[in-house]
């Protein structure tokens, strides 16, 4: 699969992993006979065309919201970084699902199945379609977040994205663990996340401390958060 090279850099062997799905702007340099052509995740930008003029709007913001990427095919060894931000591997395993942040995805296995969903709700329901759409644009709006999540399963492999590095949270048991939603990078298994209001009476008045928004992340699985609040 991918292949770290140090903490910013990785690569990929097309020969052995196949073609590779990249960040626009994230190739550095590669050898060997390789092509490069423009690629879409399914999803984004859907309903932008049809569906009434919330529906339009929906697809609009997903259209916004998703990174441009390449494909990567041929026979060669394809380097990828970014912006001189720390990476990090993710291997999939059969059943297993990621969803990361777009502006957080340097590059995947092309064999991978990819979608765009909601970050306000994913797995729990209720996570799709216009409400989904619009449940996200105004996460996004009360967050600073992205509105939607790129959601990557099967057999392969995602390369993360992360300022001021990556910590690794275990989820699982009776409790959800609560993540800043600036911080959050991605969520691998089975694992659902909901965006939920942490504004008590005291914050509304200016008295207190504590985030405004938390993401609460429940099931069975990890989730990444980086060491910064910082956007990429």
């Amino acid at each position: 699969m991918f292949e770290k090279i140090n903490s910013k850099v990785v690569r990929a062997d097309l020969e052995r992993v196949g073609e590779v799905v990249g960040r626009t702007g994230a190739m550095l340099f590669y050898t060997g006979q390789v092509s490069f052509s423009p690629h879409q995740i399914p999803g984004a930008g859907a309903g932008a065309g049809s569906g009434g003029g919330l529906m339009r709007m929906a697809g609009q913001m997903m259209a916004g919201e998703h990174e441009r990427t390449m494909l990567a095919s041929g026979r060669g060894v394809v380097h990828y970084g970014f912006a001189g931000l720390e990476v990090h591997v993710v291997h999939m395993q059969p059943g297993a699902t990621l969803r990361v942040e777009a502006s957080r995805l340097l590059a995947h296995s092309a064999a991978l199945q990819t979608s765009v969903v909601s970050v306000a709700s994913s797995g729990g329901g209720g996570g799709g379609g216009l409400m989904g759409a619009l449940r996200g644009a105004a996460a996004g709006v009360a967050t600073g977040q992205g509105m939607f999540t790129t959601q990557l399963s099967g057999q392969g492999a995602a390369v993360l994205l992360a300022h001021g590095g990556f910590l690794e949270l275990p989820v699982g048991g009776p409790n959800p663990v609560i993540v800043d939603p600036q911080a959050f990078v991605a969520a691998y298994g089975d694992v659902q996340t909901e965006l939920k209001a942490a504004l008590s009476w005291r914050d509304a008045v200016g008295r207190g401390s504590g985030e405004a928004m938390q993401l609460h992340c429940h099931g069975q699985g990890v989730v990444y958060v980086q060491a910064s609040e910082e956007k990429l």
